[in-house]
């Protein structure tokens, strides 16, 4: 008889005891690095210590667990050992990512994550990716496995009174490129994430990374530019709250929910520039007829130039009848 085309095709769904047992193992597990991380000092412990800490500094308190790995070769050891127990186990390790680099999220507290990330193979035959992403923080990047590949760092300098607000996307320097070099394994990347993000260049095997982040809310926004022209090409929220609620707001456009309207409203007030745009352009998109006071008001007095300026472009397009219908162009007009 043929396998299975996949191990879940035949998940242990009528088995109640082998699936609390499978339970059973991984909690355990998780109760058991729960308890290391949470001791005095544990990698949370130190984590939440550093929480209100500078990001350059909260980087070189956990810098040990970057040099030294035998913790993490540890814990993987004892994730495979649950899978060797019974294949349908699930390790207490919570993907993270996706796509062209994805992995692990070993610990996280606050604005600092410790991820295991990987870029297969199959991702270097696709080629490099067209844009950098600089994202306000710090950054200790440790390469696990190198897997023949190249690294090209990007730099986008920023100034003190952009990262106190005052950034415009008009204003923005352009990304400049180093050439690439050899990926080394075992080498360590220290990057301060607003000014010099990288990318990884072809390859025969894969990459392994241990990334220690800490990148804080910040009124500078996350910019991506096109690596090879330098130009900037999109900003979007930097403050995790603030990207989760533009997500909800995105979804209950796509829902058509306009009895939300008035959460849109709300969250054109709030801090963040690129946050106000967001929901103002859903809210257009959404209910133009609803959208049109909220708009003018910010064509008039939202503090930030680009968002008065997108405003006023917008609601130009209301003197354009029918005015219903026109909403998701206008937003096309001013991203």
């Amino acid at each position: 008889m043929s396998a299975p085309a996949s191990r879940h095709d035949h998940y242990p769904r009528a088995d109640g005891p082998r699936r609390q047992a499978m339970r059973a193992a991984a909690a355990a597990l998780a109760d058991r690095w729960a308890t290391e991380d949470d001791a005095p000092a544990g990698l949370l412990a130190v984590m939440r210590a550093q929480a209100t800490a500078p990001p350059g500094e909260a980087i070189a308190a956990l810098a040990p667990w970057l040099d030294d790995i035998g913790w993490l070769r540890a814990r993987l050891a004892q994730a495979l050992d649950l899978l060797a127990a019974d294949p349908f186990a699930r390790p207490p390790l919570r993907p993270v990512g996706g796509g062209a680099l994805g992995g692990l999220l070993l610990a996280e507290a606050g604005a600092i994550r410790l991820t295991l990330l990987v870029r297969p193979v199959e991702a270097a035959l696709r080629g490099a990716a067209p844009s950098a992403l600089f994202v306000p923080g710090r950054a200790r990047i440790r390469i696990l496995a190198a897997g023949n590949a190249a690294i090209r760092l990007h730099h986008a300098p920023v100034s003190r009174a952009e990262e106190a607000g005052a950034f415009t996307a008009a204003a923005a320097s352009p990304c400049v490129s180093d050439p690439p070099r050899p990926l080394a394994g075992g080498e360590t990347l220290a990057l301060d994430t607003a000014r010099t993000a990288f990318s990884l260049i072809g390859g025969s095997g894969d990459v392994l990374m241990l990334e220690l982040a800490a990148q804080p809310p910040s009124r500078l926004p996350i910019r991506a530019y096109d690596s090879e022209s330098g130009r900037l090409v999109h900003v979007s929220v930097s403050r995790r709250d603030s990207s989760f609620r533009a997500m909800a707001l995105t979804l209950l456009r796509t829902m058509r929910r306009a009895d939300a309207a008035p959460l849109f409203a709300d969250e054109t007030r709030t801090e963040d520039f690129a946050a106000r745009w967001h929901a103002m352009r859903e809210l257009v998109a959404l209910d133009p007829a609803a959208a049109r006071a909220p708009l003018a008001r910010m064509a008039e007095e939202d503090r930030h130039p680009e968002v008065r300026h997108a405003a006023t472009a917008t609601l130009a397009l209301y003197q354009s009848p029918p005015a219903s219908g026109r909403g998701s162009e206008a937003c096309e007009l001013v991203r």
